[in-house]
């Protein structure tokens, strides 16, 4: 089985809407830094120039990240791990194939339950749905050539 690569973002970003976030997420963060400078001495009086500023550093840092394809949500299929992303902020996790139990696959949502008796789910959205058959198809491939144990649960609404 080869590495598949699925990407779980609503929307894909092109490379002028990316340049823009770089470039705006380093003016935050410069503007940031300039006003800590500049008003260093009325900081310990005011904590709203704390959380301005401490917002401004966040945000611009999640701009620069985000310009740099760095906060993409996804999940890449090899034939032994399954790397997962589903925070922006956050490293992907790695499952390896030998510390995968179970899979479930419902309509809208995975979930591995883990050896150390921990479970990770990957919840689907419902607005761009035309990843989800794809991404399931992976995983049966996946848990099938792993002897992995499968399970797939009709969900009634």
């Amino acid at each position: 089985m080869d590495k598949r690569y699925y990407s779980l973002e609503v929307n894909k970003s092109n490379k002028l809407t990316r340049s823009f976030q770089l470039i705006f997420g380093i003016v935050c963060v410069i503007v940031a830094l300039v006003w800590l400078a500049l008003n260093f001495k009325s900081l310990g009086s005011s904590g709203t120039l704390w959380i301005t500023i401490i917002f401004l550093i966040g945000f611009g840092y999640y701009q620069i990240i985000s310009g740099l394809g760095k906060a993409e949500k996804f999940i890449e299929i090899d034939k032994d791990s399954i790397r997962l992303k589903r925070n922006s902020f956050l490293p992907p996790a790695v499952l390896n194939a030998d510390e995968i139990e179970k899979i479930e696959i419902f309509t809208l949502n995975l979930i591995f339950f883990m050896r150390q008796n921990r479970t990770t789910i990957l919840r689907f959205g419902t607005t761009y749905t035309e990843n989800v058959e794809p991404i399931k198809d992976s995983i049966k491939k996946f848990a099938t050539a792993n002897s992995i144990g499968l399970d797939e649960k009709i969900e009634e609404f």
